[in-house]
């Protein structure tokens, strides 16, 4: 990832934003078709007759959910509109039956191994597969002066214990990205200001990619930021992972989108450009 000075290379896309809150909104009009990929949930499950000193069950399993898998425990129906709270029943991070628990889906972020994935399809689809441009919401607080990361560290008392602390591998957002994102210049995208960054289907094909962008790193917290627009420089398709949704939008062909539909490693839907995703928008299971 490096940043790009000349942010007029999103100008076209810009041109089409569609309407606030709509699939084309987000990911621009004109497109023969659309995708929604739900964003996977973290789940754990406990049991309650094991607990430690202070009283908290252990875990003793974890695993990453699709939301159907929620719905299978909530008796939510899944549908292209479906939303998160209409499927939990209003719960943010729900307990299921079973000693289940589910942590929400993550708003504006990708998994890593997700947009790997997508990008056996995304590369394909364009002339242009290692010149791709990735904008990144510059109101992340890891772009900006003032955040404080700290660990706690926590012993049993005894005087001459030490605590064992793994290492933690990092890197800082460098200067130049966080003078950027006060500055500018700017995607002005509607609501939502980007910096531009040149990355290619290479790049993001490797799931570790974050560990060398140039917007920072953390081994204990992962990605922290992924692309919030991504589209290649011969214009074919866009993708958007909007900061306040949980789900990605890819626009593109009706091949493109139809191959995404049918990958078994992404919990996608079809959906229209002029569709909502706001959290009443979910007609089926009640908003």
């Amino acid at each position: 990832m490096e940043l790009m000075e000349d942010v007029r290379a999103g100008d076209w896309l810009l041109a089409r934003a569609g309407g606030w809150a709509q699939v084309d909104g987000v990911a621009g009009t004109g497109f023969e078709a659309y995708a929604r990929i739900l964003h996977p949930v973290p789940a754990w499950r406990v049991d309650p007759a094991d607990t430690d000193s202070w009283g908290i069950p252990t875990t003793v399993e974890e695993g990453r959910w699709r939301w159907a898998d929620v719905a299978a425990r909530t008796g939510a129906t899944m549908h292209p509109l479906v939303q998160w709270r209409s499927l939990t029943g209003g719960e943010q991070d729900p307990e299921l039956p079973g000693d289940w628990s589910v942590q929400s889906p993550e708003q504006g972020l990708l998994d890593t191994d997700l947009l790997a994935a997508l990008t056996e399809h995304l590369a394909p689809a364009t002339s242009t597969p290692q010149q791709l441009v990735a904008g990144l919401w510059t109101g992340h607080g890891e772009l900006h002066h003032g955040g404080v990361r700290f660990v706690a560290l926590v012993t049993d008392g005894e005087a001459d214990e030490q605590p064992d602390t793994a290492p933690v591998t990092e890197h800082a957002v460098p200067r130049d990205v966080r003078a950027r994102a006060l500055s500018g210049p700017f995607l002005d995208w509607p609501g939502r200001e980007m910096l531009l960054f040149s990355t290619s289907a290479r790049e993001l094909a490797d799931p570790s990619w974050p560990r060398t962008a140039r917007w920072g790193w953390s081994e204990e917290w992962g990605a922290g930021m992924t692309p919030q627009l991504l589209w290649p420089a011969g214009h074919e398709w866009a993708l958007a992972s909007e900061i306040d949704w949980d789900s990605t939008i890819v626009a593109g062909s009706a091949e493109l989108v139809a191959a995404i539909l049918a990958d078994p490693r992404l919990e996608a839907f079809p959906v229209g450009p002029e569709d909502a995703l706001t959290e009443d928008s979910d007609l089926v299971n009640g908003s």
